[in-house]
C-alpha cells in the first residue's frame, strides 16, 4: 500500500524507537519507570466520577450529542472562566467542545489555514501543532524558545514577509516540554504583534491548574482586546485527571470557533452526554481538588530534582505543568541519551528532539509516578554510573 505523501511529513521514529527498547526491557522481566508518557496517573475527584457513573446508568443518555457541546456543558465553561481569569464568554458562540484539546487543536488548521499560508509555532511544541498545519497543507513557521529568552518567542526576529503570510500563531503557557511560563507583559506584546499582521492566536493553557510554590498561570483573554485575535484551548485532562473521557473545550474569538464548528460538525458526532455531565460536575463542583493535585506533583518535582542534585544531575525546578524540562547531563544527544538511560536504568524519559529542532539537548520527564518511585530514579542513575 502506498501511504500518502503527508505521513512522511510525521516524524515519529523516536518514540517508536524507545517503545522498542522498553519491549525489550519488559521480555527481559525489567521493571520500567515510565516517566515518558504525560498520562495522570491520578484519580478524577469523586464528586466527578459519581456524575460520569450516574449519567452512564441512564438510558435516555445514549443517543447523538449536540457536535457543539450540549448548553449546559457550555454554560459551565463560562461559568468556570468568569470564576477562575474574570473573563465573560457568550456560552453560545464564545464556547466550543471539544474532545479533548488536542481534537481541537488538530483541525482548527483545517478551518482556517489555506495551502502555501504560514503558522507560527513554539520549537520545541507539542508535536500536533506541527502536525495539524501539514495535514491542512500549510507551511509551520518555527519560532526557537531558548534559554536565555525565558523559553518564549520573540517576535521581533519573525521575518515580516512570513508575518504577513501567517494566518495563525500557536502559544502554550504553562508550555509543554519546556515548562516555562508568561505573564501579561508577553500576552500584550503578542497580541500587539498579532493585530499588526492579522494574526489569530492559538493559546494553549492545558496546564493552567497545575501550578506550583504560589505561581497562578493567567489566561490571554483576561487582557482587554484579545478575544479580537485568540482562541484558547483547555483540556480537563490534566486539571481534573480526566484523561481517558476525551473532553475539553475552546473559547474566545467567535468566528474562529465556528469555523472549528462547522469542521467538526462534518467528521464528529460530539462528546458522549454522560462524559460532558461529568465534565459539568468538575467545573461547576469542590475546586480545592486542582490545588490539592498541584501540592502532590510540587512534592514528586522536589523528590525527583533534590535526589538528582545530589548525585550531580542539576536541573531548574519548573513553576507549573506535569514535566520537567532537563538539560542531557552527559556529551550524547538527547536521543542517544534518552535510548541508553532506558537500556542501563529502566527508566524512560522523552529526548528533546521529539519535540523539534530546539529540543536537542534536554530530555523531558514526566512526573506521574509516586514520590518512591522518583526517588529510585535517581538510585538507578547512580548505580548505572551514566553521569
Amino acid at each position: 500500500m502506498q501511504y500518502s505523501s503527508r505521513l512522511s511529513r510525521f516524524d515519529s521514529a523516536v518514540f517508536f524507537e524507545l517503545n522498542g527498547v522498553k519491549q525489550e526491557l519488559r521480555e527481559q522481566g525489567k521493571e520500567i519507570i515510565d516517566l515518558g508518557i504525560g498520562s495522570p496517573d491520578l484519580p478524577p475527584p469523586p464528586h466527578v466520577i459519581k456524575a460520569l457513573t450516574e449519567a452512564a446508568a441512564n438510558p435516555q443518555e445514549y443517543g447523538y450529542p449536540i457536535s457543539e457541546g450540549s448548553p449546559f456543558f457550555r454554560e459551565a465553561v463560562a461559568t468556570w472562566y468568569a470564576n477562575r481569569f474574570g473573563v465573560n464568554l457568550d456560552p453560545v458562540s464564545e464556547c466550543l467542545a471539544l474532545m479533548g484539546s488536542q481534537d481541537g487543536l488538530s483541525h482548527l488548521a483545517l478551518a482556517l489555514v489555506d495551502p502555501g499560508e504560514y503558522v507560527l509555532v513554539p520549537d520545541p511544541g507539542y508535536p500536533i501543532y506541527e502536525v495539524s498545519i501539514h495535514l491542512a497543507n500549510g507551511i509551520p513557521y518555527p519560532m526557537p524558545l531558548r534559554e536565555e529568552n525565558g523559553f518564549l518567542p520573540d517576535f521581533s526576529i519573525i521575518p515580516t514577509e512570513v508575518a504577513l503570510k501567517a494566518k495563525m500563531m500557536i502559544l502554550n503557557y504553562p508550555n509543554n516540554p519546556v515548562t516555562s511560563v508568561a505573564d501579561r507583559a508577553f500576552y500584550e506584546k503578542a497580541i500587539a504583534f498579532a493585530k499588526r499582521y492579522n494574526i489569530l492566536i492559538v493559546s494553549d493553557i492545558a496546564y493552567s491548574e497545575l501550578a506550583f510554590d504560589g505561581y497562578r498561570p493567567m489566561s490571554i483573554l483576561e487582557i482587554e482586546g484579545a478575544k479580537e485575535v485568540s482562541v484558547e484551548f483547555h483540556s480537563l485532562s490534566k486539571s481534573f485527571n480526566m484523561a481517558g473521557c476525551r473532553i475539553g473545550f475552546a473559547v474566545g474569538n467567535s468566528a474562529a470557533l465556528r469555523a472549528l464548528a462547522i469542521v467538526k460538525s462534518n467528521i464528529d458526532y460530539g462528546i458522549f452526554t454522560a462524559i460532558q455531565k461529568a465534565g459539568t460536575a468538575a467545573l461547576l463542583g469542590d475546586q480545592s481538588h486542582t490545588s490539592k493535585m498541584s501540592k502532590i506533583y510540587q512534592s514528586r518535582r522536589d523528590a525527583l530534582l533534590d535526589s538528582l542534585a545530589r548525585i550531580g544531575w542539576h536541573i531548574p525546578k519548573p513553576k507549573a505543568t506535569m514535566f520537567v524540562w532537563a538539560k542531557v547531563p552527559v556529551p550524547l544527544s538527547s536521543r542517544e541519551f534518552a535510548r541508553e538511560l532506558l537500556r542501563k536504568t529502566a527508566v524512560a524519559v522523552v529526548p528533546g528532539i521529539g519535540f523539534g529542532r530546539m529540543g536537542e539537548g534536554y530530555v523531558r520527564i514526566a512526573l506521574v509516578q509516586p514520590e518512591e518511585k522518583l526517588k529510585e530514579v535517581a538510585e538507578r542513575i547512580e548505580a548505572s554510573k551514566i553521569l
